[in-house]
Order: structure tokens, then C-alpha cells, then sequence
């Protein structure tokens, strides 16, 4: 297997390498956001070594990790005797992977404004193109902000303008650390002073005058730790080299989407969401001169602080992030991301929670109480490890890192209390850090990851060699699985609780947290399917996201960071949970909802945390963060689609749930041991077809089981033209075709052959900014025993209607509670309006699907 890591690392490095685009095909087009700017919105352009973090109105600040460089950086346009601030003219915004710019136009010129940061470089470029009717200069105005990021600090540091570079240099006391920010054009530079009588805090430099027409200039920026020399070089490098650095990153883009696992969705916005998800988890990626290569948390901006947002490395996080990205097969970021958390476990087994970039500077890991805050990145460690080596066949990771992973677990034991489920109290926090929940003895959140990791580190175990362990901890298991089932379900309200209280008393509150062990499949499917139910409904599910709590909770505030806000991250877990129980409907709308979000807010990126009572991010949030983006891409791989791979045995298990109204979609670039496949869906109203094309190894098994309808019977099931063996798997709300067959090098077509499929799907979208949600709840969905009656139970605002898009909707004689429309059979929907009412509560109401008698005995087209 270690063949195989080789592999998937090639290709990554392939990508980091900026190869090009393969002759014999056309680049795809450039993926391109561009919309109206909102001056409040953030605004970033991030590589693995910089960053710059403003907003649209074009106000910014930069970064060179470790180090702060200034604030306040804005522009101002000289022309026809005036002098314009920009943050005025500012009209729209274009984001693409490698850049993000600002459209600044007036009566008589307009100016295009691109940050663009390397993907290796110490540094960034700021370019414009301007076109103008009369002479135009434009001027850069900042503040200097030359310090360490937080918890570190410089003493005293200074600004001078050296004319030989046209450049403004940083320095401090000691020459160790140094900045040059200028441009090769750059011409009347004013300096910060101060003196008895007067002063000025703002520098600011002329980047020389456009007489007419059309002009480009650059501004460069460069940062070292080592020293002036070093800082220098890179300047100059940034200066000659930008145009061929930019192309490079159009390439490290375009090339690690090519290689990372690529969807052809019949949603447009899904699509897009998607792709930008798969960059915006890429851009976590941070190398720190001092500390390593790792994932980072997310972005704000600083301001007057030296604490860019969450741009520092936590564990929790990065592990989150590190499941999706090894669905997508970047399995080398999360080798790295393992690597680097790995490398400050602590003595005892404990995994970090955060490590500041300014760590190295202080005494961080002794002398404040972060880095080790919380108790569940130590099993999420081990469940990550697990899931890499699965995916990758990176057997040797395991065996070089047994020795942490089982540190890791002995950690976990000492956290155990006398009946066996670990501790959150006097140990780290599980998900809560504060407020009205806490204090509590342990989460269900921590008991069921904790559950998760010993059958993780058994299959560890199992790769390590050591198979006593292995069959251990196997057992070891399936009793904490029973334990964690039994200790926080509550009978009488049908659903788990938060948490255990000192006395093991369950805390009564209905909270997103329990879809986690729900992701792992360890909750009994009865017991979920009844807390899905409830989780559903609107007092949970907004348009937008889930809230921690019920919006009915005493202990809930809509701006409560932890007790009633919605977080990305909870609509991730609740999606990829509910797909695994079989709830698609709830899953697709926390799908949608975290997808929509990446094309909204900053564009391309998923916001940390929203309001729950209205659609706008909370005042504190990071809008461009790492494991937000990675829910927008676990929910769609491993939920919608159901996904996975152990490249031991070796299998693919495709398990789709997709939308009614979807009749095809592909999937690319899916590696199973040394084989790629290349996977095509297509349903038509009697069949469902899968074609498959590999590249590698002859005979990749593949287990498709496809979700069908309570209501659908499957007559037959071929390949490439053959009679296959399948059975049927019946769960509470659907069933599974289960169909096993080996894909040859050529093409390999599986056809399933059924009658009566039925579906129905809610597009959910998001309500105008600022408002509270508006949005349909499908709470369950209950078919007759005969199968000839569907009922769907519902919530929506009084007086609104929706849309239910159909599929196979000619079975259908009569409908309750709706009205069908169809202009064909494939436009079939079913139109619901609810009655008038207090718009302020929603009301509750229920849709009954009547079918014909003889649409399930029509017999099926012959193969």
C-alpha cells in the first residue's frame, strides 16, 4: 500500500508544482464569482505563507505568517483637481481561487484593483488596470501595524521610505525581522511622524501618474524572519516575477481540482459550491517558518489587534476539515495536517486544541491554558488517522504512527468515569467552551466520538499489525456503543439528550450535537430516526443552518455562541447524520443551506457561525472558514452520495440519495487502491444506470446500492448486458438496491430495472439578508403498509406556498393537502399554499399521496 500513497502524493504535488494543462484538452473555464459589492462584507486573498483581510470597500490589512505588516491600507484617486476616496466607487466585487477584485469606477475612469497572494511566497501583489479619459494618479494610504501575531509582540519596530527600491522598509531593533511594501512606479511617498507639536500616524506612496487611456501598475509586498537581505530578495523577486507567479496559481488551482475528486451536478449551485469549497479547505493550509506546515482554523480581519480571526492551527478543527478533504482524496493535506498535530501531542496522550502562530515566541504549551483546552480532538485524532488510512492504503502512517494513536487512547481512558463514558468536566470541553449549558459532566457529543475512535484504533490496530489489540478494542467497541445509547436516551421524549449531568442524570435538552455519533453510524437507527424527526422541524432547522438548541429553549439566544447561534459546522454534522439514517429530506435541506452560503456572505467561502433568529453572520464570526467549507463538501460526498472507500479489501460503496429531480450527475477522479474511476448516474422513470470507467487495476469491486422508494420493486439488475445477483435492503423511510460487481478496465454498465419509483424533493433557498427564515420543514415521511399512501407531516409560514418537485408522478390518482402540477411528467410538482395565519408561527400541516392501484403491476421494458 505504500505504493498507493506515492500516488495520491504525486498527484498532489503535481498540483503544487503548477503542471500544465494536458495538451489534448482544453482548460475548463475559470472558476469566477462576481457579484454587487457590500462594503461590509469580508474580502481575502490567502496563500500558504501570506495573507491579505479586508472588506469590500477595499480597506485592508496584510499578513507574512508570523508577522502583521499594516492596517487601514486604502486607496485614494487623484484626478481633475480632486482627490476621491475609492471605498466610494467601489461597484463590484470578482473572486477567483487565486485572486479577488475590486471594481472602482466614476464619470471618467474606472480602476480594477486585484489582490492576489502566491501560493509559496512570503508576500502579495496588489495590480490595477486603469482606463481613463484625463490624467489619474492613484495613491496607497496605511498604517503601520509591524508586529507578531498574537500572543507574541516586537518591541520597537519603525517604517522608513527607501528611495533606491521605491519602497516603504519595516524594521525593528533587532534586524531579525524585516518588510518592504512599494512598487516600482512608486513616487511621493509620505512617512508616519511624530514630534511636540504635531503628528501623523498614516504613510502613504503615488504610484505614478496615467496620462490617458489605458495603464497597469503593481504594488509588492514582501516579509522575512530571517533579516533585510532575505525580505529584499523576495520584494524583487514579487516585483519581476508577479505575472508568472499569478499564472502559476491559476494552475495550483486549476490542477488540484482536476485531481481531487470532481462532481458534473445538474445543480448549477450546488456545482459551484462545491468547487469552491474544495479551494476554500486548500487555502487552510498554512506553512509557519517556525512551527510547520498545517491546517488553520479561518480568516478575519485583525484590526487594531494581532489576532487574525481563527488564522492560527487548532485540532479539532483541522481533523474535521481532514475528513472531507480525504473524501475529495487529498489524502497528502491531511497526512500533513496529522503530522503537525501530531507532533505536539502532549506527554500524556493529549491532543492540541490550538497552537497560536506566535507559539515559538512564548510559553505556550505550559504557561497558557489554550493549547490543550479541549478533550475532543483527541479522539477525533484517531478517527482522522483511521480514515486515512483507509481511503489512502497509507498502511505505513499507521505503523509509524501507532505508538500516538495509542497514547491517544490511553488519554482517553484516564478521562473515564466509573461507568466507563469519558469526561468533559475537569478534563477539556467536549464542543461547549461556555455559557448557559455548562457546566455538565460529559457530552453526548464527546461520548460518541469517544465511542467512534476505539473502533477507529482498532482498524488501526489491525493495520499495525497488532490484531489482539485489534479484536480488543473491537469489543471494547460495541460496549461503549450500548453504554452511549442507553445513558443518554430519553424514552419518554424520544431523542437523546445533551449531556449527563454530576449525578449521570441526562440534561434535557434537543440539540444538533447528537447528529455526530449519528455520522459514524453509532447511534441505533429507531432511536435517531425519532431524533431526526424532532430536529427537523423549524425550532431547530432554519434556512440557513441548525441551531445548537431549540429557538424554544429557556437557556436559547439567537446570537449565543453557543447556546442558539448556527454554525456550518452543526449543519454538516446534522446532513452527512441524516443521510446515514436514511432522512433525506432534512439532509438535503442542511445540504442546500451550507452550499447556498458559499456563494453568498464572501464569495466562495463558508462563514464560521450565524445569527439563529435572522439570516446575517454573528458580529464575530470568521467569514471565511476552513472545516464551514469542508461541510459544504463531506454533506455532498459521503452524505448525498454516500461515498467510501477502503482501498485494503480494496471497495467503492456508492450509496446515492440524490434529489427527485435529478436524472444524471457524474463523479471523477475516485481513487480506489491503484485505480481511478470515472462514475455516471442516469434514472429514467423504469431504471436507474450506473456506467463506470477505470483506469488501473482490472476487477474494482463496487457495492451500488442506489436509494429506491418504500413504493418501488426491482425486477431485475444486469451488467453490460448480464443477469447480476442483488437483494433489497428495507430501512424505516427507504430501500437499497445492494449490487456487487467487479469494474473491468473497460467500460462496465450496470442497469437496475424497477417499477413505481416515487420522489419528492424541497429546493430550500435562503430568505433576503436580515430576515428570519421562511422556508418548508418535511418532518417525516410515512407510507401505508401497502405501500399505495404516502404522508408527508410539514411546517411552513402562513399564508406562503411551495413547490414540490416529482418524480414518476403518473402513479399518482389524488393528492391531499396539494394540488399536482405538470405540464409533463418530468415538470410534475406538488403545489402547496398554507392557510393565512399569525405570520409569526408556523403552521403545521400534512400532504397525503393517493396511488394507482396498477402502476406498480405495469410490467417493465425487456433490458
Amino acid at each position: 500500500m505504500k505504493s498507493l500513497f506515492r500516488l495520491s502524493a504525486l498527484l498532489f504535488i503535481a498540483a503544487t508544482l503548477n503542471a500544465a494543462t494536458e495538451k489534448d484538452q482544453p482548460p475548463p473555464p475559470p472558476l469566477e464569482l462576481t457579484r454587487p459589492v457590500r462594503t461590509w462584507e469580508f474580502l481575502s486573498a490567502t496563500g500558504s505563507r501570506a495573507g491579505i483581510f479586508g472588506n469590500e470597500s477595499g480597506r485592508l490589512e496584510a499578513w507574512v505568517y508570523p508577522l502583521k505588516i499594516f492596517r487601514d491600507f486604502r486607496l485614494r484617486f487623484l484626478t481633475e483637481d480632486r482627490v476621491l476616496d475609492a471605498a466610494s466607487l467601489a461597484r463590484t466585487v470578482t473572486v477567483r481561487p487565486e485572486s479577488t477584485t475590486i471594481l472602482y469606477t466614476s464619470d471618467t475612469f474606472s480602476v480594477r484593483e486585484t489582490f492576489f497572494v502566491p501560493v509559496s511566497e512570503s508576500g502579495a501583489i496588489i495590480s490595477f488596470e486603469v482606463q481613463t479619459e484625463f490624467p489619474l494618479e492613484i495613491e496607497a494610504v496605511f498604517h503601520r501595524d509591524f508586529q507578531l501575531e498574537w500572543p507574541a509582540a516586537l518591541a520597537a519596530t519603525y517604517v522608513n521610505w527607501d528611495k533606491t527600491r521605491n519602497a516603504f522598509h519595516f524594521g525593528e531593533e533587532q534586524k531579525r525581522f524585516s518588510a518592504f511594501l512599494g512598487s516600482p512606479t512608486a513616487t511621493a511617498a509620505s512617512t508616519e511622524f511624530q514630534t511636540n507639536y504635531s503628528s501623523e500616524s498614516e504613510n502613504s506612496f503615488r504610484l505614478g501618474v496615467t496620462t490617458k487611456g489605458r495603464d497597469t501598475k503593481i504594488i509588492a509586498l514582501a516579509a522575512s524572519v530571517h533579516g533585510e537581505p532575505e525580505a529584499e530578495q523576495s520584494y524583487e523577486h514579487l516585483v519581476t516575477a508577479h505575472e508568472d507567479l499569478l499564472r502559476q496559481s491559476e494552475n495550483f488551482y486549476r490542477n488540484y481540482l482536476s485531481h481531487t475528486v470532481g462532481l458534473d451536478l445538474p445543480d448549477a449551485q450546488l456545482q459551484r459550491a462545491y468547487d469552491w469549497s474544495r479551494v476554500s479547505m486548500i487555502q487552510g493550509l498554512v506553512t509557519n517558518p517556525y512551527l510547520g506546515t498545517g491546517l488553520v482554523a479561518g480568516y478575519r480581519t485583525s484590526g487594531e489587534s494581532q489576532r487574525p480571526g481563527f488564522a492560527w492551527f487548532f485540532g479539532r478543527d483541522s481533523m474535521w476539515t481532514s475528513l472531507a478533504l480525504n473524501a475529495a482524496g487529498d489524502f497528502a493535506s491531511t497526512r500533513q495536517a496529522l503530522e503537525f498535530i501530531g507532533k505536539y501531542q502532549r506527554q500524556d496522550g493529549k491532543i492540541p486544541h490550538e497552537i497560536a502562530q506566535g507559539a515559538n515566541f512564548v510559553k505556550w504549551f505550559t504557561d497558557y491554558p489554550y493549547a490543550y483546552a479541549s478533550a475532543d480532538a483527541t479522539p477525533l485524532y484517531i478517527i482522522t488517522m483511521n480514515d486515512y488510512v483507509t481511503r489512502s492504503g497509507d498502511t505505513a502512517f499507521a505503523q509509524s504512527h501507532w505508538d500516538s494513536a495509542w497514547k491517544a487512547y490511553q488519554f482517553m481512558r484516564s478521562t473515564y468515569d466509573a461507568q466507563g463514558l469519558p469526561q468533559n468536566f475537569g478534563i477539556g470541553h467536549g464542543w461547549v467552551e461556555g455559557g448557559p449549558l455548562l457546566p455538565v459532566k460529559t457530552e453526548l457529543y464527546q461520548s460518541g466520538v469517544g465511542a467512534e475512535a476505539l473502533r477507529a484504533l482498532s482498524q488501526l490496530a489491525h493495520f499495525a499489525g497488532k490484531e489482539t489489540e485489534s479484536k480488543d478494542l473491537a469489543a471494547a467497541f460495541e460496549k461503549q456503543k450500548s453504554l452511549v445509547n442507553n445513558s443518554f436516551w430519553l424514552a419518554d421524549k424520544k431523542r437523546f439528550a445533551f449531556a449527563l449531568d454530576k449525578d449521570n442524570h441526562p440534561v434535557d435538552e434537543a440539540t444538533v450535537l447528537s447528529t455526530v455519533p449519528m455520522w459514524f453510524g453509532v447511534l441505533d437507527e429507531e432511536k435517531a430516526g425519532a431524533t431526526i424527526s424532532q430536529l427537523s422541524d423549524a425550532d431547530h432547522q432554519t434556512d440557513w443552518g441548525m441551531r445548537i438548541i431549540s429557538g424554544n429553549a429557556v437557556k436559547y439566544s439567537g446570537g449565543g455562541y453557543h447556546y442558539g447561534s448556527v454554525w456550518p459546522l452543526f449543519t454538516g454534522w446534522a446532513s452527512v447524520g441524516e443521510y446515514r439514517y436514511h432522512h433525506q429530506h432534512a439532509a438535503y435541506a442542511n445540504l442546500r443551506a451550507n452550499a447556498l452560503l458559499a456563494l453568498d456572505g464572501s464569495p466562495g467561502h463558508v462563514t464560521e457561525v450565524l445569527s439563529g433568529d435572522f439570516y446575517q453572520g454573528l458580529s464575530t464570526s470568521s467569514p471565511h472558514q476552513i472545516w464551514s467549507a469542508a461541510m459544504v463538501v463531506a454533506p455532498l460526498l459521503k452524505g448525498m452520495l454516500g461515498l467510501s472507500v477502503d482501498t485494503e479489501k480494496p471497495v467503492l460503496v456508492f450509496e446515492p440519495h440524490v434529489p427527485a429531480d435529478w436524472a444524471t450527475f457524474a463523479i471523477h477522479n475516485v481513487h480506489v487502491g491503484p485505480s481511478t474511476l470515472d462514475l455516471q448516474y442516469l434514472k429514467t422513470a423504469d431504471t436507474i444506470e450506473l456506467r463506470v470507467n477505470q483506469n488501473g487495476a482490472d476487477n474494482v469491486p463496487i457495492a451500488f446500492n442506489p436509494a429506491i422508494s418504500a413504493r418501488a420493486t426491482v425486477t431485475s439488475v444486469e451488467a453490460n448486458g448480464r443477469a447480476i445477483p442483488f437483494h433489497v435492503d428495507k430501512n424505516l423511510t427507504d430501500q437499497h438496491v445492494i449490487v456487487g460487481f467487479a469494474a473491468q478496465t473497460q467500460s462496465t454498465i450496470v442497469k437496475i430495472h424497477l417499477l413505481g419509483d416515487f420522489a419528492v424533493t424541497y429546493n430550500s433557498e435562503l430568505p433576503q439578508l436580515g430576515s428570519p427564515s421562511q422556508g418548508l420543514r418535511i418532518l417525516s415521511e410515512t407510507w401505508s403498509p401497502a405501500k399505495d399512501q404516502l404522508t408527508l407531516s410539514i411546517t411552513g409560514i402562513p399564508g406562503h406556498a411551495y413547490d414540490l418537485p416529482v418524480w414518476n408522478a403518473n402513479q399518482i390518482s389524488s393528492v391531499d393537502g396539494a394540488k399536482l402540477l405538470a405540464a409533463t411528467d418530468a415538470s410534475a410538482h406538488l403545489h402547496i399554499q398554507l392557510p393565512a395565519g399569525d405570520a409569526q408561527k408556523r403552521v403545521a400541516s400534512t400532504i397525503t399521496v393517493h396511488f394507482s392501484t396498477t402502476s406498480r403491476r405495469e410490467k417493465s421494458p425487456k433490458p
